[in-house]
């Protein structure tokens, strides 16, 4: 039977792309966390779980009319950001794919009714939510899929396709990575403000108001409480978290749902990036069998 390993709600801010010379000098002279985490989080926690296959949910993949996941044998080439060219450019890239795992989804959210597809199209885009993490996290033997964010989904919807995503992974005997890559309240500032506002220190985050209500679910998070974050998601959307937060939502519908009760455990700090809240949050699950849910 297979299982979800570990999860990670994972910042892929551009910055962490950045060359290191200009990351001290846009941060004071001290590295980002969001850097300087996801380096710690490979070291102590990826390289040590034995997995087959990182599935993103990608928060910069926004579709339509469906959730799609990718089903190619291998996904390769330059990329360079259409939103970011001066801060991505020509990056390599070279990821296997698992179709097998992405046509089981597909066939989970059938029979549940979902409008959830797989997809090989060779010229279908790819963006830098996946690829940032996996130049942090990736190795070349393991498999990385993407699952897009519709942007008409509720939340609902959003629970539900991580359920079906679950249901696949434990039917097919995979044992996966699910990285929900995307950050939290998600305005920046304007245009004239920004090269005052990169520092990752979070006053700069756009309002008082967007910090707390980031600052407040990461607690929640940090205590398991993935039942009052789901509960509170319209008291959250006048913050415009990323992607609607469809990213954590699939994750956490992967995970149970409100009734999951696993708590996170953060890698590095709550920082801005030019006005967002970002951050590395991670999941430590237990064994098949164990107890990720509450009784309720």
């Amino acid at each position: 039977m297979g299982e979800i390993v570990g999860a990670g709600l994972l910042s892929h801010a551009p910055v962490i792309m950045f060359p290191e010379q200009i990351r001290l000098r846009e941060n004071g002279g001290r590295d980002f966390t969001l850097v300087t985490g996801l380096r710690q989080l490979r070291e102590e926690v990826v390289d040590a779980l034995e997995y087959d296959t990182v599935v993103v949910l990608d928060s910069h993949w926004a579709t339509t009319t469906e959730t799609v996941i990718t089903a190619h044998p291998r996904r390769s080439g330059l990329f360079t950001s259409d939103e970011m060219p001066g801060a991505i450019s020509r990056l390599p890239y070279d990821l296997p794919g698992d179709p097998q795992l992405a046509h089981a989804v597909a066939e989970a959210a059938e029979r549940r009714g979902q409008w959830l597809t797989a997809n090989d199209d060779p010229y279908l885009p790819v963006h830098y939510a996946t690829l940032n993490l996996w130049t942090y996290l990736g190795r070349p033997d393991k498999p990385w899929v993407s699952v897009s964010i519709c942007q008409t989904a509720t939340v609902e919807d959003y629970l539900a396709a991580g359920e079906a995503l679950a249901q696949a992974v434990a039917g097919l005997g995979r044992r996966v990575l699910l990285l929900a890559s995307g950050g939290l309240s998600h305005r920046f500032w304007p245009l004239a403000e920004l090269r005052e506002r990169m520092a990752g220190d979070p006053r700069h985050i756009v309002t008082p108001e967007a910090r707390a209500a980031d600052e407040e679910r990461i607690a929640w998070l940090e205590a398991g409480r993935h039942d009052r974050v789901i509960a509170a998601m319209p008291q959250y959307r006048p913050f415009a978290p990323e992607a609607r937060f469809g990213h954590y939502l699939m994750l956490a519908g992967a995970l149970g749902g409100a009734r999951c009760t696993v708590p996170g455990r953060r890698f590095g700090a709550y920082e801005n990036g030019i006005g967002t809240g970002q951050v590395h949050i991670w999941f430590d699950l237990p064994a098949a069998g164990g107890q990720r849910q509450s009784a309720a």
